[in-house]
């Protein structure tokens, strides 16, 4: 998989090779970006499972109710790329405010 924060459309596609629902008339290869997912022949269990292994690979979180909200490979990149994002850095605090804080 790719460095975090960079999660493909070609990570996913390797997800859904590994899950239930493609079949051999769904060229995963070709431009499925926006083509749904019960298009592509993933009923909702399909999804959940990939779902799954998204959390177990990258420990992005995808609650059930939200997973079945992202009717796209697009958009579920898209989700798992916005969690993979670094957070904003904070400035470390100076001695004095550290100190302050015990």
């Amino acid at each position: 998989m790719e460095q975090l924060g960079s999660f493909t459309l070609d990570d996913l596609r390797d997800i859904m090779r590994a899950c239930a629902g493609v079949t051999d008339s769904v060229d995963l290869d070709s431009a499925i970006d926006d083509i749904t997912f019960e298009d592509l022949g993933y009923d909702s269990l399909a999804v959940l499972e990939m779902a799954a292994k998204l959390q177990n690979h990258l420990g992005v979180v995808i609650p059930d109710d939200v997973a079945e909200q992202l009717p796209t490979p697009r958009a579920l990149a898209e989700y798992v790329n916005v969690r993979l994002a670094p957070e904003e850095q904070m400035p470390s605090p100076t001695p004095a405010a550290a100190a302050e804080a015990r």
